[in-house]
C-alpha cells in the first residue's frame, strides 16, 4: 500500500479498517481520462463485509464510490462485482434512481481484485436510522407514507426496464427460471441442513405444484427492502437510488415485490405489530396499498401474488438458516435461529390457506 491509501478505524479496538491504494487508483483514474486529472485521491471506508468493500473517493471536487471484494472473498466474487456493474450501467438513462456508472476495471494489478467506480449519491440511507427515521419522517405521518409508495415505485419501475435492449440478455436464465427455484434451493438447503423446520415439506410441494398466472421475465434486485435504497435529503419523500445489487439478476420481477411485503404489517397503525425490525413501519401505507401502487405503476397484475409471498418466504427461510448454521459467536447470525423456523411456517400456513389454485 502507498503512503496514500485510505485508512480509518472500524470503531473495535485495535482493528483498523481495510484500505485501497489510492496512488494506483489514480493512475487507473487518469488512464480511462476520468475527472480530476493528476489530482490526489482522498479514500474513506463507508462499509463493507465478506463480500464487499465501500469507498468513498474525493479528487478535487468529484467525488465517487468504489466498490470491490475484499481480499478474502472468494474468486468468483470478481465476476459477482462485474454482474452488479453491468446491472448499474444498464440502468443509464432509465428512470430507475441508480449510482450513476463511471467505470470498471478487472486488472488484478491496479487494486488486487475487481472493482467498479459509481458516481456519489448525495442522499440518505434507512440503514442510519434503527427503527426510527430523519425529519420530517419522524413526526409528519402523511410525509412518512411517501418513503413505503417510492420504495414500490423503484421496483415498479425497475419491471418496465428492456433488459434486452439493455444489453443483459445473457445476465441470467429467465427460461425456466420457476421450474428452477424448488429444486435449486431444496438442494441448498440440504447442504447446509443442521435441524429440521417445521412445515418446509408442506410448503416445498406447493411451490413445485403451482405457477403463476403469468412470468414476464424483467431485471429484479433479489434483496429488495428499506435496506437496499437511498433517498434524496427532505420532502416529499424521493428515491435517490437503489443499491447493492449483489442479487440482482433477469427473474421473476414480482419475486422483488413479494420480498418487499412479505413482513409487512397487517396494521401499520399498531405499535405491536410495527414493533421491531430496522425499519418503523409506524402509519405506513397498509400492504394492500403498496401493493396496489406497484400494480399501478409497473403494469403488472398481482393476483398470484400467494404464490410469490410463499416463494419468498419459502426461499428467505433457506437463505437465513445458512447464516444460522455458520453463525458462531456472531450475535447477528445467532438471532435468525427463531426467525428461520416463523418465516417456514408461514410458507406453509399460506400454502394451506390460500385460495390460489394455479
Amino acid at each position: 500500500m502507498s503512503s496514500e491509501s485510505a485508512s480509518t478505524t472500524t470503531g473495535f479496538d485495535d482493528i483498523p479498517d481495510p484500505v485501497i491504494d489510492t496512488a494506483r487508483l489514480a493512475a487507473w483514474m487518469d488512464e480511462q481520462e476520468l475527472p480530476g486529472a493528476s489530482a490526489p485521491i482522498e479514500a474513506k471506508f463507508l462499509s463493507g463485509g465478506t463480500q464487499n468493500e465501500i469507498f468513498l473517493i474525493t479528487r478535487g471536487e468529484h467525488r465517487a464510490v468504489v466498490r470491490i471484494p475484499p481480499v478474502g472473498a472468494p474468486a468468483d466474487r470478481d465476476k459477482g462485482i462485474i454482474r452488479e456493474w453491468r446491472i448499474t450501467e444498464a440502468l443509464e438513462g432509465t428512470d430507475v434512481p441508480h449510482t450513476p456508472a463511471i467505470a470498471a476495471c478487472t486488472d488484478p494489478s491496479v487494486l488486487g481484485r475487481t472493482f467498479y467506480l459509481m458516481g456519489f449519491v448525495d442522499g440518505w440511507s434507512p440503514m442510519q436510522y434503527h427503527h426510527a427515521w430523519p425529519a420530517p419522517f419522524d413526526t409528519d405521518l402523511e410525509a412518512r407514507k411517501g418513503l413505503a409508495y417510492q420504495l414500490a415505485e423503484g421496483i415498479a419501475l425497475l419491471s418496465k426496464v428492456d433488459w434486452r435492449a439493455r444489453g443483459l440478455a445473457d445476465l441470467g436464465r429467465p427460461d425456466g427460471f420457476h421450474e428452477r427455484q424448488v429444486d435449486r434451493w431444496t438442494r441448498f438447503f440440504e447442504r447446509i441442513k443442521g435441524r429440521e423446520l417445521d412445515g418446509i415439506d408442506t410448503a416445498t410441494e406447493w411451490l413445485r405444484n403451482h405457477r403463476p398466472l403469468d412470468y414476464i421475465p424483467g431485471i429484479m434486485h433479489g434483496d429488495y427492502q428499506f435496506a437496499n435504497v437511498m433517498y434524496e435529503h427532505g420532502a416529499p419523500a424521493k428515491l435517490a437510488a437503489l443499491v447493492d445489487w449483489e442479487m440482482g439478476t433477469v427473474g421473476d420481477p414480482k419475486l422483488d415485490l413479494a420480498w418487499m411485503v412479505m413482513n409487512w404489517p397487517e396494521d401499520t397503525l399498531s405499535k405491536a405489530q410495527t414493533a421491531g425490525g430496522y425499519a418503523d413501519l409506524y402509519a405506513m401505507p397498509s400492504r394492500d396499498a403498496m401493493i396496489e401502487h406497484y400494480a399501478s405503476v409497473s403494469g403488472r397484475q398481482v393476483d398470484d401474488l400467494d404464490y410469490y409471498l410463499v416463494l419468498a418466504k419459502w426461499k428467505m427461510a433457506i437463505v437465513l438458516e445458512q447464516g444460522f448454521q455458520r453463525a458462531g459467536d456472531d450475535v447477528k447470525l445467532q438471532s435468525f435461529g427463531p426467525i428461520v423456523p416463523k418465516l417456514m411456517r408461514e410458507a406453509a400456513d399460506l400454502a394451506e390457506s390460500t385460495e390460489y389454485d394455479k
